[in-house]
This record gives structure tokens, C-alpha cells and sequence, in this order.
């Protein structure tokens, strides 16, 4: 019976022994030395001999709380720190990393997001024997550990600067674990992705357990970057590593603020990572991150809005492979972003509620095998689909009444041309707009419920039938024949005239916009092929119609109008809401933007905005353009970027409109003819000489509109008071002299006069480095040669500050414009000038105001040889 009690007493002893190797404070085996009694010298021996071989087991290990409850361990400076935090509104706890400089606390990093602390007071990390572990009383087993480290036996727990949680060897500062090796969905400069490390999504926005997306490395070959959807199924790639960049992303070789670096790719030893280079404001926050909707994203701090500035991310995202579910819609809103089928609901009302949609969409009424069901128009999409089967058909219907027959077939496409019908079973999802059957879609039908009013009806004409006899029956098979033929009518002329049911529009009845705008009365503005009208739908919300008035051109407009922005959703960007396709009646419904067009704001007479604002419309416009670019699925070139098509929202938030003179070229063109069209004074040279143009139009166009817009007027007016007219004096400009501002400008934002552009009214309240930045923008957009000017998305990054911007050469054609004494716009012997009245006398351009849409010919052609 002595034994336990020895074994107890030299354990303690042991204990004892081993405790005071080590006084580091994060030491695995920290703890004061415990008091014992002693024992004769043959005795311990004897003692640490049987120990030795019969009961090490016994032996108590020490161990050091490095976290208990509400403390934190903290990087250096203060950048990061360590500790158990909740993420409202759960009740769940993590042990986490995240920002301690920044206003807004973004966790970086999570430890046991596998199995959250259910509190946090007993929640305890601790260092062990070189083993870090998280524990709570009420579970047996740890939240969370790194693995052990038996051949060290002292070591520490660092928060370093990078963000990267590390555990040491106390001995020679040997890492035996680093958070970077085992990252969850951000990644970091100085942390790398390899065979082994991969990012995966947060399960929702509030929930940090892991989701259904991962970036990775791509097997088998480790070339190339991919997203991934449950494990498996791959939606997005970079392209191969091509020494510099990923093929799929030639942006990377811009001068930015990432040095990224791949170590041996195209091998199982394969490591992409990246650092950052030091700006003259130091090193900024920056970091991406797999979002739970399945994009990764890429996150700056913008140190002047206090704020994360997103400006990259791929890709978009309805392209996200699984995002909403079985019958789910994808809608491309931040804030919502899935919908269900018409006649479907969410699986998962608790999900959705918490963006959580991948459990998709199921039937309202349960009885899933009715033959009365009706099929709903998807347009023209790709999908997925569980199966498929294919027949030949006579004819659409022929097809539906096939698919009715199961009651596993949800849906259906039905070509007039080959007769070919395909019925779908199990489910149908992942619905993507395409712009032709070739893509790899088709028009859908998906099986729905016949709405409830129907079935009303048919049971009163049920009843109607039994009470007056064969012959209401009769009379009713004849209004119900006149009808369907009517409906199918209907569709026909629809078919021929080439619309097909937009995903997220809704379509308007004339009558319904009648009302709205109350005959068309409240006329707010006159773009392009249209009127607009302010309107307010039966909901109470706020509209802007915009009715097309030329038939020719306006039918043709339209149609580009709802094929390019139907399903386009970007917060610079103003949503197209519906439209309306009746009889001759061409009509399109958006948003309605509160604070009205931006060139509103650039009139003499007119109300100003102050620099904050204009600089955030300089950046949201950008970031606009920059989105039907390079964010699309088909690149869409805008064509007509001037201040009429800047609208400001309620929070002046500037929003890119009119996307009627809109092109799209597909991602194998990189050119396309567009026949003369835009504003001039806007229009790149290129354009207006005939030649092929690219995005850099919609480049210099904005480039135009932001001289407009630092310096508070228009491009095309009367010259300043050194020129003999004075702004302020309207007897001084009687004359009616047009200058054009532009090559003045220009000129002035090179020699580094900037304050000499901007426009008085703003006195010296403005922000001199970030006016200096727009100006140069400006000049480097509007350069001759399109090769010389930034892409939409290096705009971006030039007027946030995180590309420097050297000063840009005089554009050569805007000072062939200017003479040297007269600010008539032309050198004397080039036999052309802008006169009086707006024309050009020798050339075949007709010019009015710079709000005039009129032109005539080729405008540059003689000038672009000087």
C-alpha cells in the first residue's frame, strides 16, 4: 500500500527537477517548482530507477496559460493580436488572429473553427511540452492543438508582425509551428500556398467553419491557381504561371504593390506567394480572402476613408459554381444574392436568412408530380443539371407534355430548328446568361406549379359548367381555345422579335409605366435615343423611365440595352430594373438616383460638390468602367462615358448609366468596329478616324470627364478671364467664343499647376496630393496612342494612391488644337479652327455644345499625321 504514495512523491520530485531548466515565460514547463518533502539520497534512487521502468505515466506535466478568458497576446507594434473572440450573433467562441491598428477588426486567422468554445471566461490556451492546445471544461478532448514536439524541451508562442502565429524552440529559434501552414480563408503577404496549403471559405459571413469553397494549387501539374466547389468541382482558374503572371491575369505585371514569387511550379514542390512593396506611406494593410459566396477577393486599406477597399476579385459572382442551390436564382446582389424559381421556396429558411443558400430551393406545394404543372421561361442559360434525356419532338408542346409525363423531369429545351427535345431530371442549377445557343446554353423551361389563381378559376368554371349545362361548357372551351391561341401568339411574335426573358428583369406593361410617371409628365432628363421620366411604381419605390423615341435606332438600342445590363449588377453601376416590349412601345426601367446627372453640378449657375465627393465619384466611375472591362463575362465597352451618364444616389455615390451605345466583344477579340457614335469632345481619336477601337476609348472618354470634373465646367465653353472672357461676367462673353478647356488643362496639370484647373468654387478646400493624382490620371488617359494609357482597373489603383503616377507627356493632338496666342483651339496653319456656332470650318465634322450628340464624318484624320 506504500507504493502509490512514493510513486507521488518522487513524481513531485521529478517534477521539481525538470521545472527549474526553464524560466522562459511562454516556457512549456514554467510553473514554480512545487514544495516537497525530502528523501535519503538511496532512497530517490531507488525510487527514479522503478520510475523509470514500471510508472512514467505518472508523472505530472506542467504547463503554462498563455490565454485564459478576455486576455490577448499582441504583435510588436500592435498591428495583430491573439485571442478568444465571438462573432455576433452566435454564442460560439474562437481563438483568432486579427487587426488591432485598424478601426475595423477583421479576423485573419481562426484556430478551432471546427469546434467553437461554448464560453469564453474558461476558455484556455495553453503551452505544454512544446504543445499548444485549446481547452474548455466541458469538453473532454482539446477545441484545437498543434501537433506535438518530443525532441524539444523548451520553447515560446510569438505574434509576429506579419499577422503569422509561431511557436519556437527555445534553444535556437527552430519554428516547429507557424499559423501560415495552416491558413483558413485569408492569405497574407509572406504566407504561401502549396501542395498542402490551401485557403477554404467561411461557411457564412457569421460563421467561420469551413465552407464549400478552397483556393488551391491545381493538381496534377501545380501550375496555376483554381477555385474549387465541394472539393472537387473546379469554376475558376488563373491560367499557367508564364514566369511573371498567370496567363489569366496579365494585370499582375502592373508596377503594384505585390511582389509575388512562385517557387518551383509545375512541381509537387510548388510555392506562390507574394510580399509587398514599400510605398512612400509605408507598407499598407492588404490581404485576400475567399469569400463564403466562393470569389476571392482582394482587400487594401484606404487610409483616407477609413475603410477596406476591395478592387479586384474573380470571378463574378453568379459564375460561382453551386452559389445558390437546387432551383436557386442568382440575382448578383451583395446583399441577397440568391432567389428561388417561381413557385419554389428555401430549403433552408434559417440558411438563407444567413447567406447560406448552397441547400437551394424546393417545390411550395409538395406534390412534385402533377401534370398540371406549368414551365417557366429562364431565357437563354447554361446550367447544370442531375440527368438528361433526349428525344425528337414535333413541337414545343410535344416536348412540355413529354417532360409532365415524369415526375423526376424538372425542366426542358426545345429547338424549333432540329426538333430536339431534352428533359431534365433531379434538379437544375447554376443558371448563367449567355449571349448565343453556342455558348453552351439554351432556353429554359423549368417546370413550376400552376399559379393558385388558375386553379381558382378552373374550379368556377367547373362549377359554372354544371349549373347552365353543355352549353356554358361549350362557350367556355371556346374562350379558353381563343386564349391559348392568343398566348401562343404572343410568344411567337416574341420569338421572332428577338427578346427572350431576362434573368432579374421584371417586365412593365405599358399601362403600368403610364401610371407610374403619370402620362410621362415629370420629364428628369433626355439621353440618347430617349426621354426620361421620374416614376414611382405601385410599391412606392422611385423609378426612372426611360422611353425610346426614335423607332429605327431606338429599337436597336434598346435591344443592346437589356442583353448587356439585364443581369449585370456592380454598386457603380445603376441597375436596370425592367423594361417594357409592347406593340411599338420601347421602354426601360431603373433605378432612380436622387442627386441627378454629374453635369448638373459643373454649371457656373449650378450647385457644386465639394472635393470628398468629387473624388469618390472620380473613383466609384472608375471602378464603374473598370467592371464591364475587366470584371464581365464578355467585356463590355460603354462607348459614351460623359457627366450626362454619371448619376450620384441619395449618398452621391456615382453610378455609370446608359450602356445603350454599349459594345460587347467576346474574350477572344480584342478589337471591335462600332459605327460612329458618342459625344464628341469625349470620343478618342482612334474612334472618330474609323479606325478599330478597344476599352481605351471608354479610357480617354473618362479621362475627359474628369478635367470636367476637378475643374468645375465643361470642356467646350468660354475661355478664362485671360483669354479675354471672364467666367463670372456674362457681358464678357457675348461674343460666343467655345474653348476648349483640355489642352489648357492638360498643359497646366504637367508644368505641375494644378491649382491653376481647379475650380474656384472650391476655394483652397480640397486635398492638393489627391488633386495633383486625379490630374495626372486624367492627362495619361487622354494620351494620343491607346497603348499609352492605363487600363480602367490601373486607374483604379493610380487614384487610390497604390501605383505612383509620374507626370504623362503633352497629348501631341491636343496641342496641335491650340494656337499660341488665341485659345481658338489650332495651329495657324493648319487651316482648321473651332469657330463661332460650334462647326469646324475645312473638315466634315459639325460640332455644337458638348452636350449635343450631332456629328458628321471623319474629324481627326488630317491632324493625326502632325
Amino acid at each position: 500500500m506504500m507504493l502509490p504514495f512514493y510513486c507521488h512523491q518522487n513524481s513531485l520530485l521529478l517534477s521539481h527537477f525538470l521545472t527549474l531548466k526553464n524560466t522562459n515565460t511562454f516556457s512549456a514547463l514554467s510553473q514554480p517548482p512545487q514544495k516537497t518533502e525530502t528523501m535519503p539520497l538511496p532512497h530517490t534512487l531507488f525510487f527514479f530507477f522503478l520510475l523509470q521502468h514500471i510508472l512514467t505515466f505518472t508523472i505530472a506535466t506542467p504547463s503554462t496559460t498563455i490565454l485564459e478568458g478576455t486576455t490577448t497576446l499582441r504583435s510588436p507594434n500592435n498591428t495583430f493580436e491573439l485571442g478568444i473572440f465571438n462573432l455576433q450573433p452566435s454564442n460560439n467562441f474562437y481563438l483568432s488572429i486579427r487587426y488591432t491598428s485598424l478601426p475595423t477588426q477583421i479576423l485573419i486567422w481562426v484556430a478551432n473553427r471546427h469546434q467553437p468554445a461554448p464560453s469564453q471566461p474558461n476558455t484556455t490556451l495553453q503551452l505544454t511540452n512544446c504543445h499548444v492546445s485549446l481547452t474548455h471544461p466541458q469538453t473532454s478532448l482539446p477545441l484545437w492543438q498543434t501537433p506535438k514536439s518530443p525532441s524539444f524541451s523548451s520553447c515560446n508562442l510569438q505574434l509576429l508582425e506579419t499577422g503569422n502565429l509561431v511557436l519556437l524552440s527555445s534553444e535556437n529559434d527552430t519554428v516547429l509551428w507557424q499559423s501560415f501552414d495552416e491558413p483558413t480563408d485569408t492569405w497574407l503577404p509572406g504566407m504561401n500556398l502549396t501542395q498542402t496549403r490551401s485557403l477554404v471559405s467561411w461557411k457564412t459571413k457569421t460563421d467561420p467553419s469551413p465552407g464549400l469553397y478552397s483556393l488551391r494549387l491545381k493538381p496534377p501539374n501545380y501550375g496555376e491557381l483554381e477555385l474549387v466547389f465541394n472539393g472537387t468541382d473546379s469554376y475558376w482558374s488563373t491560367g499557367n504561371w508564364t514566369g511573371d503572371s498567370f496567363l489569366g491575369i496579365p494585370e499582375m505585371t502592373n508596377p503594384y504593390i505585390y511582389r509575388f514569387h512562385f517557387e518551383k511550379p509545375f512541381t509537387e514542390d510548388a510555392s506562390f506567394g507574394f510580399t509587398e512593396r514599400t510605398s512612400d506611406s509605408g507598407l499598407l494593410p492588404t490581404r485576400f480572402r475567399l469569400e463564403p459566396q466562393g470569389q476571392v477577393q482582394q482587400y487594401t486599406w484606404w487610409k483616407q476613408a477609413g475603410t477596406w477597399n476591395r478592387f479586384w476579385f474573380k470571378p463574378e459572382l453568379c459564375q460561382v459554381r453551386g452559389l445558390c442551390g437546387s432551383f436557386g436564382v442568382c440575382n448578383g446582389q451583395e446583399s441577397s444574392y440568391c432567389g428561388c424559381v417561381h413557385g419554389f421556396v428555401p430549403s433552408d429558411e434559417v440558411g438563407w436568412r444567413n447567406g447560406d443558400y448552397s441547400l437551394g430551393c424546393v417545390r411550395e406545394k409538395k406534390d412534385s408530380c402533377v401534370k398540371r404543372d406549368d414551365f417557366q421561361d429562364m431565357g437563354l442559360v447554361k446550367f447544370g443539371y442531375g440527368s438528361m434525356n433526349i428525344s425528337k419532338a414535333k413541337s414545343l408542346s410535344f416536348c412540355e407534355s413529354k417532360c409532365l409525363g415524369s415526375c423526376e423531369c424538372v425542366g426542358l429545351t426545345f429547338s424549333d430548328g432540329s426538333g430536339l427535345c431534352r428533359n431534365f431530371y433531379g434538379s437544375v442549377f447554376d443558371f448563367q446568361n449567355v449571349s448565343s445557343v453556342g455558348d453552351g446554353g439554351g432556353v429554359l423551361r423549368v417546370r413550376v406549379p400552376r399559379e393558385r389563381n388558375g386553379e381558382v378559376l378552373d374550379r368556377t368554371v367547373l362549377i359554372v359548367a354544371v349549373l347552365v349545362g353543355s352549353a356554358a361548357v361549350s362557350g367556355v372551351v371556346v374562350v379558353t381555345l381563343l386564349v391559348l391561341v392568343k398566348k401562343k401568339r404572343k410568344k411567337e411574335l416574341e420569338e421572332e422579335d428577338g427578346f427572350v426573358q431576362m434573368l432579374n428583369l421584371r417586365v412593365f406593361s405599358y399601362k403600368e409605366l403610364q401610371l407610374a410617371t403619370r402620362g410621362f409628365s415629370e420629364k428628369v432628363g433626355h439621353g440618347g435615343f430617349g426621354t426620361v421620366f421620374q416614376g414611382e411604381l405601385s410599391d412606392s419605390t422611385l423609378v426612372a423611365v426611360k422611353r425610346l423615341e426614335r423607332p429605327g435606332g431606338g429599337e436597336k438600342e434598346f435591344r443592346a440595352e437589356v442583353s448587356t445590363i439585364g443581369n449585370i449588377q456592380h454598386v457603380n453601376l445603376v441597375r436596370l430594373r425592367g423594361f417594357c416590349s409592347e406593340n411599338a412601345h420601347r421602354l426601360l426601367v431603373y433605378e432612380f438616383m436622387q442627386n441627378g446627372a454629374l453635369s448638373a453640378y459643373l454649371r457656373k449657375e449650378g450647385p457644386s460638390l465639394s472635393w470628398d465627393v468629387r473624388f469618390r465619384v472620380a473613383v466609384g466611375t472608375a471602378k464603374g468602367i473598370a467592371y464591364l472591362h475587366e470584371e464581365c463575362r464578355n467585356c463590355i465597352i460603354h462607348c459614351d462615358i460623359k457627366p450626362e451618364n454619371i448619376l450620384l444616389d441619395s449618398d452621391f455615390t456615382a453610378k455609370v448609366s446608359d450602356f445603350g451605345l454599349a459594345k460587347l466583344i467576346g474574350r477572344d477579340f480584342s478589337r471591335v468596329l462600332a459605327t460612329m457614335r458618342g459625344t464628341w469632345g469625349y470620343v478618342a481619336p482612334e474612334w472618330i478616324s474609323g479606325v478599330a477601337i478597344t476599352t481605351k476609348a471608354d479610357v480617354y472618354s473618362y479621362g475627359m470627364t474628369l478635367l470636367e470634373l476637378i475643374g468645375g465646367r465643361r470642356n467646350v465653353e468660354a475661355p478664362p478671364s485671360a483669354g479675354g472672357c471672364d467666367r463670372d461676367k456674362e457681358s464678357d462673353c457675348e461674343t460666343g467664343e467655345r474653348w476648349f478647356f483640355p489642352p489648357w488643362a492638360a498643359q497646366q496639370i504637367i508644368d505641375d499647376n494644378v491649382a491653376d484647373v481647379m475650380d474656384k468654387k472650391l476655394g483652397d478646400v480640397y486635398n492638393i496630393e489627391e488633386a495633383r493624382r486625379v490630374g495626372l490620371v486624367a492627362v495619361w488617359c487622354i494620351q494620343d496612342d491607346e497603348a499609352m494609357r492605363p487600363t480602367m482597373g490601373m486607374v483604379v489603383k493610380m487614384l487610390e494612391g497604390l501605383v505612383e503616377v509620374s507626370v504623362p507627356p503633352p497629348p501631341k493632338l491636343l496641342q496641335a488644337l491650340v494656337t499660341g496666342e488665341s485659345f481658338h483651339g489650332v495651329k495657324a496653319d493648319s487651316g482648321y479652327e473651332i469657330a463661332t456656332g460650334g462647326s469646324l470650318s475645312g473638315g466634315n465634322l459639325e460640332v455644337s455644345t458638348a452636350d449635343s450628340e450631332s456629328y458628321v464624318g471623319d474629324a481627326y484624320s488630317s491632324l493625326l499625321g502632325n
